[in-house]
C-alpha cells in the first residue's frame, strides 16, 4: 500500500466540489437545511486520529520520556507495536484521508453554490455550516495524513547517510 498522495486528495476535492455545485444549482431548492452536527463529529475524529498518530510515532520510534523519572508502575520504554495492527492504521489513515476529501468536496460544493444567496436567512446559515464542514473535513484530511506518516517504519541511520551523500553528489 502506498500513502496518500496530497495531489490526488486535492483533486478528489476539486472534483467531488464541481460535480456537488453542478447538481446543486437545479437540487438545493428541495434539500432541508444542513446539520451543523457533522462539524464537531470530524473534528473529533480528526483529534483521535491526531493522538493515535502520536501514540504511534512514539512508539514505533520506541522514544521514551527520556529526562523524566519514571513513575510508579510505569515502564521506562514502550514495547514496540505489532505490525499488523500499523497496517491497519495506515489503512485507516489512507481511507480516512481519501473519505475526508469526498466530504471536503461535496461541502465546498455546497458553499461554491450558496456565496451568492448570502442575503437569503436560509442559504446564508447552510454556507456557514457547509464552510465550518469543509474545514473541519479538511482537518480530518491532516490528521488521517499525519497518521499515515506515523506508521511508516524509520529508516536505517546507515541507509539515511547514504541517501544524503547521494543528494549531495
Amino acid at each position: 500500500m502506498k500513502p496518500s498522495r496530497p495531489l490526488f486528495v486535492t483533486a478528489l476535492v476539486v472534483v467531488i466540489a464541481v460535480i456537488t455545485w453542478a447538481v446543486l444549482r437545479s437540487a438545493y431548492v428541495s434539500l432541508p437545511p444542513l446539520p451543523w452536527t457533522a462539524v464537531p463529529t470530524l473534528l473529533l475524529l480528526a483529534l483521535g486520529e491526531a493522538f493515535t498518530g502520536l501514540n504511534v510515532l512514539r512508539r514505533i520510534r520506541r522514544r521514551s520520556d527520556k529526562g523524566r523519572r519514571p513513575e510508579a508502575g510505569r515502564k521506562p520504554a514502550q514495547k514496540p507495536l505489532d505490525p499488523m495492527a500499523v497496517a491497519r492504521l495506515a489503512a485507516l489513515g489512507k481511507a480516512s484521508a481519501h473519505s475526508a476529501a469526498v466530504i471536503a468536496g461535496v461541502f465546498a460544493g455546497f458553499a461554491a453554490n450558496l456565496a451568492s444567496s448570502l442575503d437569503k436567512p436560509t442559504p446564508r446559515h447552510d454556507f456557514f455550516v457547509s464552510g465550518g464542514t469543509f474545514l473541519a473535513a479538511v482537518v480530518l484530511v491532516a490528521g488521517a495524513f499525519f497518521l499515515e506518516y506515523a506508521c511508516r517504519v524509520p529508516k536505517d541511520p546507515e541507509e539515511e547517510e547514504h541517501d544524503r551523500r547521494a543528494s549531495r553528489a
